[in-house]
């Protein structure tokens, strides 16, 4: 039988495959990444040797090249259990939720439109910032909460109308939308990328605002909410989170496919 050749023998495709190899698991020890040298080294590689494959591996998109060192790429993920890819999407996610949450000092909400349901993918509060209590069933609740109506303002005609025949329009607080035409002209008077801003429309004593998320193909949303006494910091606030919402993009893609 043959034995596999030494790193000094002519390389076959087998060794190249070892090679390979053993330059990801170096590679994913540095999670910030690392230049051809130390990846070389690690695996024990001449530099000419790993930089070839290095290279290789990057053009298959198994590593990504930034500023002179290679990061683990995207196509790894392609060798990942379903549901371990589906965690991670969810860590990268709560990650950027809670990034927000600190850096503005409010509750953030992330939503998405899936298969006819308004489904709240993600929530980052803390006790300083509490969410909003769900004391009625946000799906069923869309036409009254700022998360709600953004979504529901991007859908097409025939989507729209069969949401609210499964679930109609009715108030919950003296502030809330008061019927299904009513919401129809709000979401007709406003323009697809604009804040929806709702105030005590689902709970009284709250405000919230809520922003469109063009991430993938499908309805997405991301909302603040604040107590009515603070609704001076509601408009920074939300404009604050659209300015930096380019760095959230990638995880808001991955979770509107979860």
């Amino acid at each position: 039988m043959a034995t596999a050749a030494s790193d000094g023998a002519p390389p076959t495709l087998i060794t190249s495959v070892q090679r390979a190899l053993r330059l990801l698991e170096a590679a994913s020890a540095h999670p910030a990444g690392a230049p051809a040298k130390v990846l070389a080294r690690q695996a024990r590689l001449p530099l000419p040797t790993a930089y070839h494959l290095l290279r290789t591996l990057a053009h298959e998109g198994y590593l990504r090249r930034e500023k002179g060192v290679f990061v683990l790429g995207d196509a790894l993920e392609r060798l990942t259990p379903v549901g371990a890819t589906a965690q991670n999407r969810r860590s990268k996610l709560e990650e950027s939720l809670e990034h927000w949450r600190d850096a503005i000092g409010v509750p953030v909400y992330f939503a998405v439109y899936r298969e006819g349901e308004i489904d709240i993918a993600g929530i980052a509060d803390a006790p300083h910032a509490p969410a909003v209590r769900e004391w009625a069933d946000f799906r069923a609740t869309g036409h009254a909460h700022a998360l709600g109506q953004c979504l529901l303002g991007q859908l097409d005609e025939a989507a729209l109308h069969d949401h609210l025949d499964r679930y109609p329009v009715r108030p919950l607080t003296p502030c809330s939308v008061p019927d299904r035409r009513t919401l129809l002209d709000r979401i007709a008077a406003r323009r697809r990328m604009d804040s929806v801003i709702e105030r005590q429309e689902y709970a009284a004593g709250t405000v919230c605002a809520a922003i469109p998320i063009t991430a993938g193909s499908g309805a997405a949303a991301m909302a603040i909410s604040l107590p009515l006494d603070q609704e001076e910091r509601l408009l920074p606030a939300i404009e604050q989170l659209r300015t930096g919402i380019g760095s959230l993009l990638g995880s808001l893609a991955f979770s509107i496919s979860i």
